[in-house]
């Protein structure tokens, strides 16, 4: 089976920056692309950013020039700096990332973390 953890959410005021990880673990063959979705309370989940395994990346409309996704490829880990946060950041903030392994080892899946909660405070 595959996991995807997430690290680093935590109550933050506005203005304030927060990084969050998320590492692959498990039966894992090979990771695609990795990207950043985040849910409130009532609303849809929706994508944050999303990076490939060429490093192409892309943004949220809501997020552009405040938030950066990366990865390190060989730690199995993909990272979203989050600069200049704003009360409507607040959201649960889940990993997700297309894995060939786990029940499936010939073909990529879809994995998603458990999440983790950031808090921006007024």
């Amino acid at each position: 089976q595959v996991h995807l953890v997430e690290s680093g959410g935590g109550l933050v005021q506005a203005g304030g920056s927060l990084r969050l990880s998320c590492t692959a673990s498990g039966n894992i063959i090979s990771i695609n692309d990795m990207g950043w979705y985040r849910q409130a309370p009532g609303k849809q989940r929706e994508l944050v950013a999303r990076i490939t395994t060429d490093g192409s990346t892309n943004y949220a409309d809501s997020v552009k020039g405040r938030f950066t996704i990366s990865r390190d490829n060989a730690k199995n880990t993909v990272f979203l700096q989050m600069n200049s946060l704003k009360p409507e950041d607040t959201a649960a903030y889940y990993c997700n990332a297309l894995v060939r392994g786990g029940y499936s080892l010939s073909r990529p899946l879809s994995y998603w973390g458990q999440g983790t909660q950031v808090t921006v405070s007024s």
